[in-house]
């Protein structure tokens, strides 16, 4: 779906600005460039777990056996001001230092904006030793920077009853590539209804059940042609996984019904910057050169218990929901079902 790789565009884009200085960061060393970038970018690629493991269930009844529903889903998380900054303190750092000649300083993450812009620098000396220039660069700015503090995606998803009190459900985006981005994501999940199994389960108010629920999403983008940096086969590669279990309640009324729930989400995210570098240092007459392959990673896990509530309309074989949930990354969701 579009607003997956929408989403998957925004936080590329605030790569970009790294990106064109991911040669400074290299420069500085392999260490000083992971700190930085898993500071830099772990807000949002912990933002993108709680999002995608979001709008998984709408109602606590599953579908008869046979019975199905096809959903348009999509998801919006809100970005809290604490996660749009980060300190970065030098003493942190083996090479990087504040050009006003700060220690410690608020800068920019992924979602947030420098205002005004932060100048930094690193010492590169080369090969003898004899030779140091200072290397200047911009911190990056993050997505706030134009005016963005929302991250999107929308999905398929189905449910298909398959015996009594349960249902599985599956969610998909096609693997999808445009401007050297490609993005995909699968997930499946299972639903029980426990009032089902209940001796006076039709005469009971509210449906409740439980929800097991797995999601993969797959990125990538490729700037080897952008000349950029030096270099061959320079990717960033992006892979999350994310597990929900939730305990869900909902009425049981014709055409409008409420519903909430209480859940436990944990996943992982791997962001790899793969690919030869190869970095100067930019000193005249001794021009230095290293070359760095598959520099780094950055690894982020999340675990959080969340709430929801929400409701959703039917109207014959058509329907429509709206719930928030409450977690690290608050979350709107709003879908178009079609069923029977």
């Amino acid at each position: 779906m579009k607003n997956l790789f929408t989403a998957i565009m925004l936080l590329i884009s605030t790569l970009l600005y790294a990106q064109e200085g991911l040669d400074n960061l290299l420069a500085a060393g392999i260490e000083d460039a992971q700190r930085f970038t898993t500071d830099y970018i772990s807000p949002a690629t912990e933002g993108m777990l709680y999002n995608t493991s979001n709008g998984w269930i709408q109602s606590a009844n599953v579908k008869k056996p046979l019975k199905f529903e096809l959903s348009i889903i999509g998801n919006a998380s809100f970005v809290k001001d604490e996660h749009k900054a980060f300190t970065l303190n030098t003493s942190e750092y083996n090479n990087l230092h504040f050009r006003d000649g700060s220690t410690s300083k608020q800068v920019a993450t992924a979602f947030g904006e420098n205002n005004p812009e932060i100048l930094v620098f690193s010492e590169v000396t080369d090969d003898s030793g004899l030779f140091t220039e200072e290397i200047e660069f911009i911190l990056p700015q993050g997505l706030a920077s134009v005016n963005v503090n929302v991250l999107p995606s929308a999905f398929l998803q189905g449910r298909l009853g398959i015996f009594k009190g349960t249902e599985i459900k599956l969610r998909y985006v096609p693997k999808i590539k445009q401007e050297d981005v490609e993005t995909g994501l699968v997930g499946a999940g299972l639903q029980v209804e426990f009032t089902e199994f209940l001796p006076a389960g039709n005469l009971f108010p509210l449906a409740i059940s439980g929800l097991v629920a797995y999601t993969n999403l797959n990125a990538n983008y490729d700037f080897t042609d952008d000349e950029i940096i030096e270099g061959e086969n320079q990717q960033f590669d992006l892979v999350q996984n994310s597990w929900l279990f939730q305990a869900q309640a909902s009425t049981k009324l014709p055409v409008i019904n409420f519903y909430g729930g209480i859940g436990y989400v944990t996943g992982t995210s791997d962001f790899d910057v793969l690919g030869t570098y190869r970095v100067r240092g930019g000193i005249p007459l001794f021009e230095t050169q290293r070359e760095f392959t598959n520099p780094f990673s950055v690894k982020n896990k999340i675990s959080g218990v969340r709430a929801t509530v929400g409701a959703k309309l039917t109207l014959g074989f058509f329907g429509l929901h709206a719930d928030y949930n409450l977690s690290e990354y608050n979350t709107a969701s709003v879908g178009i079902h079609f069923g029977i």
